[in-house]
């Protein structure tokens, strides 16, 4: 589920302020508007495994959880905001905040053998497909 700030009306935001906020974050920078944020992802299938990685720069992996279910990994954490006491902001381009993120895959994969790592801001995780999903090669004789 994703975390989405409501606005009132009065705050509705006009196409060129839009356009402000995407050059500098000025809308954003001041909590006006809150866009949902979901992390880049690729999902790549070799003959024995699948992989998914996300780019999840900046965040703590003990605020991350990931879970495999009915041919689904999720994976749902949070991202803070790094801010320092007196600081004022004059542009934030950064998403922040919760995220939550489902990826089906295709196929039976090993639930008890599934590997994450995470290394300069890419979780990376190795989903291995069961024997029974792993394609055999049949020969002509």
């Amino acid at each position: 589920m994703m975390t989405r700030m409501l606005v009132p009306q009065e705050l509705m935001i006009s196409p060129a302020e839009r356009e402000l906020d995407r050059i500098c974050g000025w809308i954003n920078s001041r909590n006006i508007l809150c866009e949902d944020w979901t992390p880049d992802s690729d999902v790549a299938e070799t003959d024995k495994h699948y992989v998914v990685t996300m780019e999840l720069p900046g965040i703590d992996m003990k605020k991350v959880d990931i879970t495999f279910d009915d041919g689904a990994v999720r994976v749902k954490g949070v991202k803070d905001k790094e801010t320092s006491e007196g600081e004022c902001c004059h542009c934030s381009e950064r998403f922040f905040g919760a995220f939550n993120r489902t990826i089906r895959v295709g196929g039976n994969v090993d639930r008890d053998k599934i590997e994450a790592s995470y290394k300069d801001g890419v979780l990376k995780l190795v989903l291995p497909k069961t024997e029974e999903s792993i394609p055999k090669k049949i020969e002509i004789h």
